[in-house]
């Protein structure tokens, strides 16, 4: 068996078919994946995410320390609550893990506080990383370990959410602009998610968070499991650890070139010079999106094979609930177009590319 979150007595109660998800038991669904997909999209749905592990960085240098640490520059969150999302890499540019980092306290004050979650399947690793980097650094590093966080997301997430809120909840979550969150009683709100859809993540209690799922849920909130959550991110182009990226791949193949901060550069970060010298190069490979709009379903580590440049690989692959067809993300070369063919049970089936890897957002086709 594995840890059990908060909420674990709750979707047994609810009859959550529950899996193994990075040493964790989780809701892979409720009774219809699909179900729970289309009622993110439509309306509005509600995930446990307290499996993340949320990480405090405080002191004189938490700034600088961010600022060495990750690939992304904190010194941009220029406003208390501001978030910002970053590879953290290892000296050779591969990607140790994507987070979210905020800023807690107001800009510049002496010994800004940040707060940083990351996935939990990477947990020790991460957490081990992050401490051998604050040798040279005034830092504490804070594990928040009695925080659950329940993720409410859909067209309708901020409303419905608001009607179980207390009036000062409520007041910050509608005030909130999206990549921003902010203390209330207790509670962390923040406007932000990974489904390609409006809504809030929210830190409550260990000891609060059942009382505030039953509330969500007769609110007309439906709960939702592991498996949209993986559809969904996929149609809105959002990357997977460990599927997407990993410590052998660079931001740069992942579609993540958007989150490094070359400017300043005077900026010393980690992996910098190595990726200074992957854009010199010039020859990484890619993430694309790809598009079957036929029969067949794309799957992760099936092989992509572009007629005169060479091959890639799936890295996440579905049937898209929201469009009706196969939807995938791939790692191909540099100079793959928009045309390609994947290999499934011996056939070369004809797929379209996409420059770049998303599919639906706000509910709607993003794609030509």
């Amino acid at each position: 068996m594995g840890s059990k979150t908060a909420l674990y007595a709750k979707h047994q109660e609810m009859g959550a078919k529950l899996v193994d998800f990075g040493g964790w038991d989780m809701p892979i669904h409720y009774g219809s994946q699909v179900e729970e997909h289309h009622q993110v999209r439509q309306s509005a749905g509600m995930f446990d995410v307290s499996h993340m592990t949320v990480v405090d960085v405080t002191g004189t240098d938490a700034k600088a320390y961010l600022r060495n640490l990750l690939a992304n520059d904190v010194a941009r969150l220029k406003t208390k609550g501001k978030a910002l999302y970053s590879g953290m890499l290892n000296e050779n540019a591969g990607v140790i893990d994507d987070l979210i980092v905020y800023l807690m306290t107001e800009p510049g004050v002496s010994g800004e506080w940040f707060r940083v979650v990351v996935n939990c399947a990477t947990r020790e690793k991460d957490l081990r990383w992050m401490a051998e980097q604050t040798a040279k650094f005034d830092v504490a590093l804070t594990e928040q370990p009695d925080l659950a966080m329940v993720a409410v997301q859909g067209p309708k997430a901020i409303e419905l959410a608001s009607t179980v809120l207390t009036e000062s909840r409520a007041k910050v979550a509608s005030q909130l602009t999206v990549f921003q969150g902010q203390e209330v009683q207790g509670w962390f709100i923040a406007r932000t998610g990974y489904t390609g859809e409006d809504g809030l993540e929210i830190m409550v209690p260990d000891d609060e968070a059942d009382a505030f799922w039953q509330a969500l849920a007769d609110a007309g909130v439906s709960p939702c499991g592991l498996g949209a959550r993986d559809t969904l991110r996929l149609e809105a182009g959002m990357n997977l650890y460990g599927s997407d990226m990993d410590e052998s791949v660079s931001p740069l193949a992942a579609n993540m070139g958007w989150t490094i901060a070359w400017e300043p550069e005077t900026r010393e970060f980690i992996g910098r010079s190595a990726l200074e010298a992957q854009r010199a190069a010039g020859n990484q490979q890619k993430l694309v999106g790809l598009v079957l709009e036929g029969r067949g379903v794309l799957r992760g580590h099936q092989k992509v094979i572009i007629d005169g440049v060479g091959d890639g690989e799936i890295t996440s692959g579905t049937f898209s609930p929201t469009l009706g067809h196969s939807i995938a993300m791939a790692r191909v070369p540099a100079a793959t177009a928009d045309t390609a063919v994947v290999e499934m049970r011996g056939k070369l089936i004809p797929v379209r590319v996409l420059a770049k890897p998303a599919f639906v957002r706000n509910g709607k086709k993003v794609f030509q």
